[in-house]
């Protein structure tokens, strides 16, 4: 196991303590935003958005002011969320589409939030001042932290 996975172990094992008895989803957002943010070296945001009126919309995050809604299948987010599916991205300006919501990202990994009835809730989006910033022990270690905050959710509260 390398550092950068040790490292992961350690986050999820803080948002474990954080998130274990709370159901409240946007409780949950808020504080693990906070943690990535202050855990991860050269993130200039991370946060979520949240799949509603069949778009995303700005949820709890850490940084500079972000877009506030994103089409489905547009940009990194709204392709993440459209294709259920992580995407890494060493270059968000040769990405087609790209939602330029800072400037000074340059870098960006983004992951669905998939229910395990198979409802998208929406993504985590981390962006990186540096250019390919995320490789596949962030894709790893991020994954297994949404699939953490995932088994707290109760579907049959509707949020």
């Amino acid at each position: 196991m390398n550092d950068k996975q040790k490292h992961y172990q350690l986050i999820n094992a803080q948002v474990a303590a954080l998130i274990d008895s709370e159901p409240d989803r946007i409780a949950n957002m808020a504080n693990i935003s906070a943690v990535l943010y202050n855990q991860l070296a050269q993130v200039n945001w991370a946060g979520f958005y949240l799949f509603k009126e069949e778009q995303l919309v700005l949820g709890p995050f850490q940084g500079q002011p972000a877009c506030i809604r994103i089409p489905m299948g547009k940009g990194v987010c709204g392709t993440s969320a459209a294709t259920q599916s992580t995407l890494l991205v060493d270059d968000v300006h040769q990405f087609d589409g790209h939602i330029a919501c800072d400037a000074a990202s340059n870098s960006e990994i983004v992951i669905p939030i998939i229910s395990a009835s198979g409802k998208l809730y929406g993504v985590l989006d981390i962006d990186s001042p540096v250019h390919n910033r995320f490789d596949q022990d962030d894709k790893a270690g991020l994954e297994a932290l949404v699939a953490q905050f995932v088994s707290t959710f109760d579907e049959s509260i509707s949020e």
